[in-house]
C-alpha cells in the first residue's frame, strides 16, 4: 500500500483570514459613493478614510488579507473629500462675487 499526498491547493496566503475592518471599509466607500451621488452626503468620506486607514495598520500587525480592499477605500474616501473640498471652494467663491 501507498501513501498519497493530498493537497487542498491552499498556500499560507490564502489560509490567512481576510480583514474584517478592511471589508467594513470597503462596504462604506459603496455607501459613501451612493450617499454622495443620491443625497449629496461627502460626510461618510471621512469615516471611510479612518477606516481603511485603521484597516492597513491591522494588515500590516496580523498578516491578514484585504489589503486591496483598505486602499480602494481610501482611494474612494480621499476621492470624495477632495471632490466635496473643491466643489465648497468653487461654491465659497462664487458666492462671494
Amino acid at each position: 500500500m501507498s501513501t498519497e499526498i493530498v493537497q487542498t491547493g491552499q498556500t499560507e496566503a490564502s489560509a490567512q483570514p481576510i480583514n474584517r475592518q478592511a471589508i467594513v471599509a470597503a462596504a462604506m466607500a459603496v455607501l459613501a459613493l451612493v450617499g454622495l451621488f443620491f443625497a449629496g452626503m461627502a460626510v461618510i468620506a471621512v469615516f471611510v478614510v479612518g477606516a481603511g486607514h485603521v484597516a492597513l495598520n491591522q494588515i500590516q500587525q496580523r498578516g491578514e488579507r484585504g489589503r486591496a480592499l483598505a486602499v480602494g477605500a481610501l482611494v474612494v474616501g480621499y476621492g470624495i473629500a477632495a471632490l466635496a473640498l473643491v466643489s465648497a471652494l468653487i461654491f465659497s467663491f462664487s458666492v462671494a462675487r
